[in-house]
């Protein structure tokens, strides 16, 4: 059986652009594992579920990307 898709935006990260920003939705109609979607500027998108969303945005939050967001000559 075939899940109708329906996406809630949630937000795009940029915006400032036409260049077609990476951006968070939410389907509510997909399986819970696959609920969050995630898109970037080259038109792929993952999924993932939003136990899965909720640790990547507590490691972000307890510093566990800021090493990757560092010039690497720093």
């Amino acid at each position: 059986m075939e899940r109708t898709t329906s996406l809630q935006h949630i937000v795009t990260f940029c915006g400032n652009c036409d260049c077609g920003c990476p951006e968070l939705f939410l389907n509510l109609n997909a399986p819970p594992e696959r609920r969050v979607v995630i898109t970037d500027d080259f038109g792929q998108r993952i999924q993932i579920s939003l136990a899965q969303l909720r640790v990547i945005v507590e490691s972000a939050k307890d510093g566990m990307l800021d090493e990757v967001l560092q010039p690497a000559n720093a």
